[in-house]
């Protein structure tokens, strides 16, 4: 029997009544009915109205005095639902305990199926996602179908129909997934049809394409139980002695650096003037005011000693130029006027002094006020930044060296018979890609301040390239020149016969897999680059040795990896009902409110394109989806990991 199913959503919000943009609940079933494709025309969502024919009520169906939906509603029904009841509850008793407080109703009036959901819109979803598949098979027995023709194909027919299977709810499928490449924002995402229990296990993956592997040999990760392993197996940094140039910017200092040299090193003028000997405070009836002959002349490049000043005379000065001895303060060059010149006219002869009032130490710097002898100017652990004026501290105070850890040399390495170098000319044929993943992290890993190695392609077959290539980079010889601490590689880790770099780094160089799946998308390679290399990396180089600033001042402490946010959805983004999503997003920060908006690169319908390639090179962050049914809701704060500047904007979102 063919229905035309439709569905109306009814609001019951004292909030929503009054200001109708504050309901974010219609918003995100939306998504979720539409997926489904069983409803015709799409879902209608007609709030603070009467309810329409399939309808779904929300709001008000917990223990709190106003929440009446229960009692509204119940009266409505003729034939109650328990079962559907039943499902919602047990699938919010997956979240949480406090599902047990909630009372919603589901029954049939007519020919119209009637269900009401929680307020909020996650547990909205939670609990229609637990019944969606079903509403069809529902709604057609309500409008008068045949049973008995409904169940002639048995109830393995009817789960067939709606999409489920014994012991299966919406989401919570019992196979595993394969996601060595992620082809979301647009692409289809694979999904193996079968169970692993109905597939047979190779015990001997090299024995040839009839029995390898049909299922990952390796067990499904947490991003941050990945994190976590990457952390205890990334080797301790290492410590070298470097001159104070330059090349120390982007280093982690090894050890506590001490003062050599005070600074200033001498008494100094802060500013351009004359320096004078000033009267002590408590002289009676002595003042600075004058005309005094100008004595002498101190500039900041001067070398030699300095003549003492004599009282009744000043010396002119310039800004950084040592005092000359029994001067004690220095009268700015506005608070005087010429008196008389040399004969020959092109010296000063004498200065009329206006102020009276100049004190001992005024406009001077004293010995070591800026950097005392002997201080702490460093601390282990501390980075030497391009902006914050770390080398210019060590120069001023004499530092010649100093011990820093070691920034890894890291190589870059693909795999795969299929690749063709970005810049051959030659046209592509067959099956054939350029290589696109190898320029992209290199250019990331060289922004970072790596010294990077190109390690070129190495082919699938034969079978010992891809082992030469990386033994080569491993000693230092071929394109490595030397030695690389780090090889990222690309390719040749997912399921088919000719991905060979786990096995190779296994049976031929007597490597460990640490892991080998991890629960996520996209697993691109530079998502994966900025998500789990990256805080290897600053690990290898030093960054999180500083235990003091950890303990006093963590605000200030060097952190691992990107730089985390709190930011402001501008649209609902899709969530992965079991994995965490890593989407790339442009994070603009806002001149109306100052706030963090983050608008996907990559969700048609946004005004973006859904190109996997296209979205990461427009991206700035990665907004951190966690698992979930449903869609991340418009105006929610999440969390971004921010892999470039953010921009300025007149976003301005009002929830």
């Amino acid at each position: 029997m063919e229905l035309n199913l439709k569905v109306a959503i009814l609001i019951v919000s004292d909030t929503a009544s009054k200001d109708p943009a504050s309901d974010k609940v219609a918003g995100a079933l939306a998504p979720i009915l539409s997926q489904e494709g069983k409803w015709e025309p799409p879902p209608q969502l007609r709030s603070y109205r009467t309810m329409c024919s399939r309808s779904n009520k929300l709001g008000g169906t917990g223990f709190a005095v106003k929440d009446n939906t229960p009692e509204a509603v119940s009266p409505l029904i003729h034939r109650h639902a328990p079962g559907l009841v039943h499902g919602m509850i047990a699938a919010s008793l997956k979240v949480t305990p406090f599902a047990m407080m909630a009372r919603p109703v589901a029954g049939v009036r007519d020919k119209s199926l009637i269900i009401t959901l929680p307020g909020s819109p996650k547990g909205a979803m939670e609990n229609l996602e637990a019944v969606v598949k079903l509403l069809p098979h529902a709604c057609m027995q309500s409008a008068g179908a045949n049973s008995r023709s409904l169940h002639a194909g048995g109830v393995k027919k009817l789960e067939s129909d709606a999409g489920i299977s014994t012991g299966q709810h919406n989401h919570h499928h019992h196979h595993h997934h394969h996601h060595a490449h992620d082809h979301s924002h647009g692409h289809v995402v694979p999904k193996a049809h079968t169970a692993p229990s109905d597939r047979p296990q190779s015990n001997d993956p090299s024995a040839g394409p009839n029995r390898r592997y049909r299922s990952s040999p390796y067990p499904m990760l947490s991003v941050e139980e990945a994190l976590r392993t990457i952390s205890e197996h990334t080797p301790a940094p290492t410590v070298v002695e470097a001159a104070v140039n330059t090349s120390v910017v982007g280093s982690v200092v090894a050890e506590d650096v001490y003062a050599t040299e005070m600074v200033p090193a001498y008494r100094a003028s802060i500013v351009d003037g004359y320096a004078i000997i000033a009267p002590n405070p408590n002289e009676s009836g002595v003042t600075t005011n004058g005309i005094f002959p100008v004595a002498s002349i101190a500039h900041a490049n001067i070398g030699g000693v300095l003549e003492p000043l004599q009282p009744g005379t000043i010396a002119r000065i310039t800004t950084g130029a040592p005092l000359p001895p029994n001067a004690n303060a220095v009268v700015m060059v506005e608070d005087t006027v010429l008196a008389s010149s040399t004969p020959d006219g092109t010296e000063e002869a004498t200065v009329e002094i206006l102020a009276d009032d100049i004190q001992p130490g005024e406009n001077v710097r004293e010995p070591g006020s800026d950097v005392p002898l002997g201080s702490k100017i460093l601390a282990r652990g501390d980075l030497i930044s391009p902006a914050a004026g770390e080398i210019g501290l060590l120069a001023a105070t004499g530092t010649r060296t100093v011990k820093v850890f070691k920034k890894p040399r890291v190589g870059v390495l693909s795999t795969g018979d299929e690749l063709v170098e970005h810049d051959d000319p030659r046209k592509l044929v067959g099956g054939q890609i350029r290589d696109s993943n190898r320029p992209s992290l290199l250019s990331c890993l060289k922004s970072w301040g790596f010294e990077t190695v190109d390690l070129g392609i190495a082919r699938d077959t034969p079978s010992s390239e891809l082992e030469q290539a990386l033994r080569d980079s491993l000693r230092g010889v071929g394109r490595a020149s030397s030695s690389v601490d780090v090889i990222v590689t690309t390719g040749g880790v997912s399921m088919g016969e000719l991905d060979l770099l786990k096995p190779t780094i296994e049976r031929s160089l007597g490597g460990t897999i640490h892991f080998g799946r991890v629960s996520m998308k996209p697993a691109s390679a530079l998502v994966t680059l900025n998500l789990f290399v990256l805080p290897s990396l600053h690990k290898l180089a030093g960054l999180g040795e500083s235990s003091q600033a950890i303990a006093t001042k963590p605000w200030m402490a060097p952190q691992l990896g990107l730089p985390q946010v709190a930011v402001v959805l501008t649209h609902h983004f899709p969530l992965d009902p079991k994995r965490t999503e890593y989407h790339r997003a442009v994070v603009t920060g806002s001149r109306s409110d100052g706030r963090l908006y983050a608008t996907s690169t990559g969700i048609e319908g946004v005004g973006q394109r859904s190109s996997r390639v296209g979205s990461i090179a427009r991206a700035n962050a990665l907004v951190v989806l966690r698992p979930g049914r449903g869609v991340g809701i418009k105006g929610e704060i999440v969390e971004a990991l921010m892999m470039g500047p953010v921009y300025g904007s007149d976003t301005r979102l009002i929830c």
